[in-house]
């Protein structure tokens, strides 16, 4: 590896890059930062959660709040369609929008430039909320949980990004598995998937994160208020400011002098936050790789 020797002038802008994403960085990491700090605060009306202004620390460190969340049986509920919605939604997209780009991958599939036109169409122009509403009505998936996945079930974008990492694998690999008898269905599940783990995580990844934090579907197409998912629960919190709920919680453990709705809606939200927080890591090792080669190939 060649040592390059860096003028003061590089060096100089060195310094303003990473002055500037160390800027990007505290900004982007002190709202979730305060809301760690006020979930674990144990200070009483003296702590973080009740302070207005820049808080750092917690002034004694206490996870009540917590085993207090795990008593809201509205956050549970919402966990729970959540969870439901972002594993089916993850597995059916992976699914059908793979099997939507490996047929686009072959340059020699008949009208393939007219098929992934179509694809790019939807790109451009979406039918819109009341059409798409309608339609969901008309299927009579209202308050159901297939009215929430099977609408964002193929992306367009996503069956690109596969498409173009499909054409990145050696077309020799699938000449030899075609000349041993291997048929297009088991070329596609034996040889191109197990190849194609970082896409497919990377693919995963956005689609995981989509269904995790969407709401406004739900709150469109659930009118069961027993079947909304997490982030309208939140939503209702903390936008709304509804906190009679966690209040009235609160007031019956009789844990009014200890937490305030304040502490207890950050709870609610690193709730939220901590299931991405652990998938991300293992994923994050494909992530590039997948981006890249579904990217720039093809």
């Amino acid at each position: 590896m060649i040592n390059v020797k860096k003028s003061p002038a590089d060096r100089a802008i060195d310094l303003i890059i990473y002055l500037v994403l160390g800027i990007i960085m505290v900004i982007t990491l002190y709202p979730f930062w305060t809301q760690v700090v006020i979930s674990l605060d144990g200070g009483g009306v003296d702590g973080a959660a009740y302070a207005s202004g820049f808080v750092l620390f917690p002034s004694k460190i206490t996870f009540g709040s917590y085993k207090l969340a795990f008593q809201f049986n509205e956050l549970w509920t919402g966990y729970t369609y959540t969870l439901l919605r972002t594993g089916l939604g993850v597995t059916f997209s992976i699914l059908f929008t793979s099997m939507t780009a490996y047929p686009l991958s072959k340059k020699d599939l008949p009208l393939n430039k007219y098929f992934t036109g179509m694809i790019l169409f939807t790109m451009l122009f979406a039918g819109g909320t009341i059409p798409s509403y309608l339609l969901i009505k008309e299927l009579h998936m209202m308050n159901t949980i297939w009215a929430l996945v099977v609408p964002g079930m193929i992306g367009a974008f996503n069956v690109l990004i596969m498409r173009n990492f499909f054409r990145s694998i050696p077309e020799e690999l699938e000449e030899s598995a075609r000349v041993d008898g291997a048929g297009y269905l088991r070329i596609f599940t034996q040889v191109v998937l197990p190849l194609s783990k970082p896409v497919i995580a990377t693919v995963a990844l956005w689609v995981g994160v989509g269904h995790w934090n969407a709401w406004f579907d739900s709150l469109m197409y659930i009118t069961d208020p027993g079947k909304q998912v997490l982030q309208v629960v939140l939503r209702k919190i903390i936008i709304q400011n509804n906190t009679s709920d966690i209040t009235l919680l609160i007031q019956n453990l009789g844990k009014d002098t200890e937490f305030s709705g304040r502490q207890l809606q950050a709870t609610i939200v690193m709730f939220s936050i901590i299931p991405m927080l652990v998938v991300y890591p293992f994923i994050q090792k494909y992530f590039v790789k997948g981006v890249m080669i579904g990217a720039i190939k093809g």
